[in-house]
C-alpha cells in the first residue's frame, strides 16, 4: 500500500498503533455543585492512591466511601480481574438479514425494508439504570493481529473496539470481537492538515475531492466487512474541517443507517446522524500512573454530566490498564457502557 514512511511509523508505534489526535474536552454546565463534587472526587482519589498506593498496580487494597453510593466495596485484587468482569454473551453474528447489500469490496450497510438500521442492530445492548455512565472506544486495531486478538479477548465487552479499514481478514476480527460481546467500528481514513507527508492511505477522503470520488472510496471502505454500528475518523484534522468535504461522506451515512462516532475534533458535525464524540485520550501519555490519572478524570466527568466518552489505542499497556481499572470502576458506583449507548440524535 501507498503509506508513507511517518504513517508507517505511527502505525507500528511502540507496541502497536497509532494515537489518535488528542481530542478537546467537553465543558458542563451543570451547576457549581456537581463541578465541586467532581473535584471532590478526584482530589479524594489522588489522595487514596498517595497514602495507600494504587491498587490497579499491585499495591495496597484500599477500602473507600465514595459519597455518591450508600455501600462500601473492596478493589478487586488485579489478578482476579478476568474472572471478575460480568459477561453478557454474544452479539448476533454479521450479517443480519435485510440490512446488507453488494458492494465493490463486499457487503454495504443499507437500511432495512421494514426500517431497522446497523446503527442500532449492531450495537451493544445497554440498560441505563440511572447511574453515571461512562464508555471507552479502543482503536487503531487490526493492523497488528495479535494485538487486535488481545484487546478482543482481555477487555469487559461494554468497550467498544475499533479496526483499521486496511486489517487483513478484518471480517474475522470483527466477527470475533462480536462473539465476544464488543461492538464494533470501523475507521476511515480522512485527509490531515499535514497529508501527504502524514498519508492515511490509498482510499484518503480528501477535502478537495468530487462528492463521486469521496462516495466511491466510502463504498469501498464500508464494504470491507459488515457488522459495525458506526464508523470512526482516522485522522481527518483538515478533511473534518470541510463543509463541501463533509456533505457526501454525512450523506452517505445517512442513506445507510451507519452512525457516526468521532475522535473529539468533529463534535459539531454529522447534521441527521446518531452521533457520539470521544472525550479525553487515555492514553497520550504511556506511563501507568498517567493512564490511571486519565480514567479517573473520566469518572469526574461521569458523575458531574451523567456520561463520560474515553478513547484510547490498543497498546498493551492501555489495554492492561483499562482491564484491572474495569472490575473497580463498577464497584465505585459507575456504569461501563458501549458507546451507542451515549449517542444521540444530532438535529
Amino acid at each position: 500500500m501507498l503509506f508513507s514512511k511517518k504513517l508507517a511509523v505511527q502505525t507500528a508505534g511502540p507496541s502497536g498503533p497509532a494515537p489518535m489526535p488528542d481530542a478537546p474536552k467537553r465543558s458542563s454546565g451543570n451547576g457549581l455543585a456537581m463541578a465541586g463534587a467532581a473535584l471532590f472526587f478526584v482530589a479524594a482519589a489522588a489522595l487514596l492512591l498517595a497514602a495507600r498506593g494504587n491498587p490497579y498496580d499491585g499495591g495496597p487494597v484500599a477500602r473507600a466511601r465514595i459519597a455518591f453510593s450508600a455501600t462500601e466495596s473492596n478493589v478487586t485484587e488485579p489478578g482476579k480481574a478476568a474472572a471478575s468482569l460480568s459477561r453478557a454473551g454474544a452479539l448476533p453474528p454479521a450479517p443480519i438479514a435485510g440490512l446488507t447489500a453488494p458492494g465493490p469490496g463486499g457487503l454495504l450497510p443499507i437500511i432495512a425494508a421494514d426500517g431497522r438500521a446497523s446503527w442500532k442492530a449492531y450495537a451493544r445492548p445497554f440498560a441505563d439504570d440511572g447511574r453515571p455512565k461512562i464508555a471507552l472506544v479502543i482503536g487503531g486495531l487490526g493492523l497488528n493481529p495479535a494485538t487486535a486478538q488481545a484487546a478482543i479477548d482481555q477487555l469487559p465487552p461494554e468497550v467498544t473496539l475499533s479496526f483499521s479499514p486496511y486489517s487483513d481478514n478484518l471480517q474475522a476480527l470483527i466477527d470475533r470481537a462480536r462473539a465476544a460481546g464488543h461492538e464494533v467500528m470501523v475507521e476511515i481514513p480522512m485527509e490531515p492538515l499535514d497529508y501527504p507527508d502524514n498519508d492515511p492511505g490509498p482510499y484518503t477522503l480528501l477535502s478537495n475531492a468530487a462528492p463521486d470520488d469521496i462516495g466511491h472510496k466510502l463504498d469501498w471502505l464500508m464494504s470491507r466487512a459488515t457488522g459495525y454500528f458506526a464508523v470512526t475518523n482516522g485522522f481527518g484534522s483538515k478533511f473534518l474541517s470541510q463543509d463541501k468535504a463533509m456533505a457526501p461522506f454525512v450523506q452517505a451515512l445517512r442513506q445507510r443507517g451507519v452512525a457516526f462516532v468521532d475522535d473529539g475534533q468533529a463534535a459539531s458535525r454529522g447534521s441527521g446522524l446518531h452521533r457520539a464524540s470521544v472525550g479525553p485520550k487515555i492514553d497520550a501519555d504511556l506511563d501507568p500512573a498517567a493512564i490511571d490519572n486519565q480514567l479517573l478524570s473520566l469518572e469526574a466527568m461521569a458523575l458531574q454530566s451523567g456520561a463520560a466518552i474515553g478513547g484510547g489505542q490498543g497498546y498493551p499497556l492501555t489495554v492492561a490498564q483499562v482491564q484491572k481499572w474495569a472490575v473497580a470502576v463498577r464497584d465505585r458506583g459507575y456504569a461501563l457502557a458501549p458507546a451507542s449507548a451515549l449517542m444521540t440524535l444530532k438535529p
